[in-house]
């Protein structure tokens, strides 16, 4: 039994068998973006456990954009981590963590620049994966544009929440809402289900935010 073979099934509900690593995976992942929503630094190691096994999971049901995703997100969970911890004179709150503020509209329409140029030239690579490295990818990308989307926006979104810039979850709700589609029509539906909430959880975590950032004394993780 391999504990990272998505065959290896926990158990059975609704005649939907669960595997070990969707639910420990999905687990850890919704943990780590309640914690996030919460402005709880442990958000970042948290959420390091689940893209080591989310990137097992995207592997085997062919989202390589989204494997490739997990990559920079246990690169960027060390780096929040720290920058969290160890904001710049003037940058932290009660806690002495780094506090949310907004990047405006001019930052904010940057990263919609970089996600659409993204989006087409990961697509591009990605549609074409199992023909540039058929013995890695033997079977075609599912979705390479719509996943494509997902990944870019979730990287170049994933800088601005290091930062604890309050549009991020914004652009969250809306990234969500779209992987939440992918996971489900790929069959692995907790992911799916997790997403949904996930939405929810940005509306929060955006409403939280800006009530940290217009409190005198920060918000209490």
């Amino acid at each position: 039994m391999n504990f990272f073979d998505i065959k290896y099934i926990f158990f059975n509900v609704l005649g939907y068998d669960m595997s070990y690593l969707e639910f420990f995976a999905s687990l850890f992942g919704a943990l780590g973006v309640w914690l996030s929503a919460r402005a709880n630094i442990w958000t970042w190691p948290t959420g390091i456990v689940a893209v080591v096994l989310a990137f097992f999971l995207f592997y085997q049901v062919q989202l390589y954009p989204d494997m490739f995703l997990q990559v920079f997100y246990f690169v960027a969970g060390v780096i929040g981590w720290w920058r969290w911890a160890h904001p710049k004179p003037g940058e932290e709150n009660k806690r002495h963590e780094l506090k949310a503020s907004f990047m405006g509209w001019k930052r904010f329409g940057t990263l919609s620049g970089i996600g659409i140029v993204g989006t087409y030239t990961l697509g591009t690579f990605a549609e074409n994966l199992h023909e540039l490295f058929p013995k890695i990818f033997q079977i075609p990308s599912a979705y390479p544009y719509a996943d494509s989307f997902v990944t870019v926006m979730s990287v170049v979104t994933t800088f601005y929440m290091i930062e604890k810039k309050i549009e991020s979850w914004a652009m969250w709700i809306i990234i969500d809402a779209l992987a939440a589609y992918l996971y489900f029509s790929k069959g692995i539906k907790l992911f799916a289900l997790e997403y949904v909430v996930f939405c929810f959880m940005a509306s929060y975590g955006l409403w939280n935010w800006i009530r940290e950032k217009n409190t005198p004394k920060a918000i209490s993780g």
